[in-house]
């Protein structure tokens, strides 16, 4: 994770906005991915009802979610596949650790994974000199770079191909001032074939699970999961225990929500079942916790566990899209990032449900129709009352509070305040005053409603 992790979303926003050509980029670049997703949406008559489906599925996998794990266990045990249990994240990184160290192994790839992410897995190995290689062709970029992603399904989408090119000339040795994308990702292809070809272990992520099959499916543009999973002779897979469907027809569902939603597309290129380890192939599948069960005991928000990481919320949302994923500070950013976060950690993330504007658009285009604006606006509530809101803004808060309770006081305020704005503006249009950092104040009336009304009532 980047070192910036102290320092709050309006900070690190105020920061990536310093480069107002790139802002314009970032938004207009994640403003033309969601378009392709309501192009593709309206292509499918039953698009409404697929989210229906797909949400209802995922209320009854949350509401039977131990049968279904237990079911999942027997049937994958059962295919030959080797089940580990973490209930947080570092007993997910010591199983990856204790599995490498079995094989006297201390090189690996692994394709997308935000579990791991999440999970601080690379930088875990890499202080047990263990050297982990991301063949996702985005992953690799901000790999190489030394940054986190800052998008779950396009991780390097705040970096330009000339700056792409400069990374790769640095890194893969092309040429210099070479930006072309072709040409880049044909590098990156050659760099990455020889790590496929020596890497005895290869890890991947989970988009789905299969209680009644015990299978997984891993969804990718790229082949590079199966590159890696089929040339290994270990491979180790890694999911959050909600990612669990039923049965195998329900895949018929989610994979039409979820490319859809994500980039636009009818399908992922590569959408591929893992059920049982080829001959000789070892498989693990850990299944990890790390807070998911505390968030599912949360009424309120267990909601947002239905999450298929389609990011299509990243993709509308206006903050996000100003603001950059860094400014996020956490391993899952953007509007749902913003629900699951505070969950892990209240005091840390405690800003994150802030850096909304509530408009809803993140619900409007959720593939299984997560209530994330309402969300947001429920963490508000329990971050103040659990005393984790900013001390200034929560006296600012009472105040008002005061000030709006009391009509007296409220009228007063009221006529001092438009005095000031008349005769004394600078007193309120200056840098002390934060809410004019960003907006124009608007022209104070000469008299409030309650004055206009009481003279105009007859």
């Amino acid at each position: 994770m980047s070192s910036s992790n102290h320092k709050d979303h309006a900070t690190l926003a105020a920061a990536f906005n310093k480069d107002e050509p790139r802002v314009d980029w970032h938004d207009q670049t994640l403003w033309w991915v969601r378009q392709k997703r309501d192009k593709a949406a309206a292509q499918v008559a039953d698009w409404e009802a697929l989210r229906d489906s797909a949400s209802k599925i995922k209320d009854n996998v949350l509401s039977n979610l131990s049968e279904y794990l237990t079911k999942f266990e027997e049937e994958a045990s059962r295919n030959g596949v080797i089940v580990h249990w973490a209930a947080d994240a570092k007993e997910h990184n010591d199983i990856v650790l204790s599995i490498l160290r079995n094989h006297k192994v201390d090189k690996m790839v692994k394709s997308k994974s935000m579990l791991t992410e999440e999970c601080h897995l690379n930088e875990f190995l890499a202080a047990h000199n263990v050297e982990v290689v991301d063949t996702d062709l985005g992953e690799r970029v901000v790999q190489l770079a030394e940054e986190p992603p800052s998008h779950i399904v396009l991780p390097c989408i705040h970096w330009k191909k000339e700056e792409i090119g400069e990374l790769f000339h640095k890194h893969l040795g092309t040429p210099a001032g070479n930006a072309d994308p072709q040409f880049l990702t044909y590098a990156a292809r050659l760099h990455l074939r020889e790590k496929f070809l020596t890497r005895r272990v290869a890890l991947t992520g989970v988009n789905f699970a299969v209680a009644e099959t015990g299978e997984f499916v891993v969804c990718t543009n790229e082949g590079n999961a199966d590159m890696g999973a089929h040339l290994a002779d270990v491979h180790i897979a890694c999911m959050g225990i909600e990612k669990l469907i039923p049965k195998r027809d329900h895949l018929g569902v989610f994979l039409r929500l979820l490319t859809r939603s994500a980039t636009g597309q009818p399908i992922t290129t590569y959408s591929s079942h893992f059920r049982k380890p080829r001959p000789g192939q070892e498989m693990h599948i850990v299944l990890v916790d790390n807070g998911r069960s505390t968030h599912l005991g949360r009424k309120d928000f267990r909601n947002s566990l239905k999450c298929i990481r389609c990011a299509a919320c990243f993709n509308t949302c206006p903050v996000y899209r100003r603001s950059g994923g860094h400014s996020y500070h956490t391993a899952v950013a953007g509007p749902i990032g913003s629900i699951l976060s505070p969950n892990l950690d209240m005091k840390k993330y405690s800003d994150l449900p802030f850096a909304s504007t509530l408009c809803g658009s993140c619900s409007n285009v959720c593939p299984v129709k997560i209530d994330i604006h309402e969300q947001l606006y429920k963490w508000r509530q329990v971050i103040v009352q659990e005393g984790n809101s900013p001390a200034a803004k929560t006296a600012t808060m009472k105040a008002m509070t005061w000030v709006l309770s009391n009509p007296g006081v409220y009228h007063t305020a009221g006529k001092t305040g438009r005095w000031f704005m008349l005769n004394v503006p600078f007193t309120v249009n200056n840098r002390l005053n934060p809410w004019y950092h960003q907006r124009d104040l608007p022209a104070p009336p000469k008299q409030s409603f309650g004055e206009w009304y009481k003279k105009n009532k007859q």
